[in-house]
């Protein structure tokens, strides 16, 4: 069977196809097959003194990750790139020497396994699935890719606008009105003279406050510390007016102001990092603090939003809508009975998937690949540890 198989797939790829194919367990042969041929693809491409370097994307989620970086390295035959399920990580992590996490947790236990491993990074910029200090006993590198230069945070703060204006006009009652027929309804509101606070001040809110000015919008934003002078530069693609913070935001405060800044705003957008200080923030006191009827927002991580304090003012009518592209479990449940709410619109982890930030964070962990393979300092990468 594995000889039949190997025929009908001469090419590169397609051995590589096939390794994903079976159990880690049944799989060393085909590792090792697979390097002899790729072994003969070096020495016909003059880089024979140098092994296979083996890149790992975890589980089966956000394809266009894997899939755009093979596009990217298909000219580079000594790179092999893998996706493997979820289960199977901690088995065969040892073969890799750098890893992509996405959504995979990496406890102590893995990254033992990771004999190898030179790099751990994510495709994008949350880090809260990996055990850094094990990684760091370990001797592995940490790093993610900088939002801002890569289109991340232009994908995210786009994508919140859409839930904000989709919670506005009522997206899915205008479904029910075409459905059935019905014209002149649902009355849906503006952007336009709303109040937004953004809750974590970080990349994608910079973006965010950019494109909520022509909007005719109020920004107000809290950051755990603010430079005394204020003069942090924005994005080099989204530059402010004079290329200062304060001309995008109307009033800033800090994290013990978070309850205030709720208390005065119409829509409330989540754009901080999960850790240890952040889960669950917005809890039953924040949403109580917030104003009856305002809309809560997520872009960044499900783990953000208490779901039992957001499903229980959903009900109570206090909290006027959820507009979320994460959740907190992951992949989505079809039957949370948070769907059962008109106004909830749920989108699928999707807020920074779009063909131009994947193109683009393909092409880092490609240059990344690459110069692991030639031993040559990593660039384009923010290292954590």
């Amino acid at each position: 069977m594995l000889v039949s198989c190997f025929k009908r797939r001469t090419t590169l790829a397609g051995a590589k196809n096939l390794v994903l194919g079976l159990t880690c367990f049944s799989s060393s042969l085909l590792h090792r097959s697979f390097a002899g041929m790729s072994s003969m693809v070096e020495r016909n491409n003059g880089d024979s003194d140098k092994p296979i370097t083996r890149v790992l994307f975890c589980g089966p989620h956000f394809p266009a990750s894997q899939n755009y970086t093979r596009e990217y390295l298909e000219k580079y035959p000594f790179i092999q790139v893998d996706e493997l399920p979820l289960k199977q990580v901690p088995d065969c992590i040892g073969n890799y020497d750098l890893c992509v996490v996405k959504n995979m947790r990496f406890d102590s236990n893995v990254l033992a396994r990771a004999k190898q491993m030179k790099l751990i990074m994510q495709f994008g910029v949350g880090l809260e699935g990996v055990d850094i200090d094990a990684a760091t006993k370990n001797g592995i590198k940490v790093a993610r890719i900088p939002g801002d230069a890569t289109g991340n945070a232009a994908s995210c703060a786009e994508m919140a606008i859409y839930l904000m204006l989709g919670l506005l006009r009522k997206q899915n009652e205008m479904q029910i009105s075409v459905k059935q027929k019905r014209l002149g309804e649902p009355i849906g509101d503006t952007l336009f003279g709303k109040t937004v606070f953004i809750l974590g001040f970080g990349n994608i809110g910079i973006d965010l406050a950019k494109r909520l000015k022509p909007f005719g919008v109020k920004v107000i934003a809290t950051k755990r510390s603010w430079p005394s002078n204020s003069e942090i530069l924005t994005p080099k693609d989204f530059p402010s007016q004079n290329g200062v913070i304060d001309d995008l935001i109307d009033k800033k405060g800090i994290h013990g102001d978070i309850y205030e800044f709720a208390s005065n705003a119409d829509i409330v957008v989540c754009c901080l990092s999960l850790n240890k200080e952040t889960v669950g923030i917005v809890n039953k006191s924040f949403i109580s603090s917030m104003k009856k009827g305002a809309l809560l927002v997520n872009v960044a991580r499900g783990g953000l939003l208490d779901y039992e304090a957001v499903v229980h003012h959903l009900e109570s009518g206090h909290l006027g809508g959820l507009g979320t592209d994460v959740a907190w479990r992951e992949p989505f449940d079809p039957d949370d009975p948070i769907l059962k709410f008109k106004n909830v619109i749920l989108t699928p982890h999707v807020a920074g998937v779009t063909e131009h930030s994947y193109r683009f964070m393909a092409k880092v962990v490609g240059d990344v690949a690459l110069q692991l393979h030639a031993g040559n300092p990593f660039t384009g990468i923010e290292l954590v540890n």
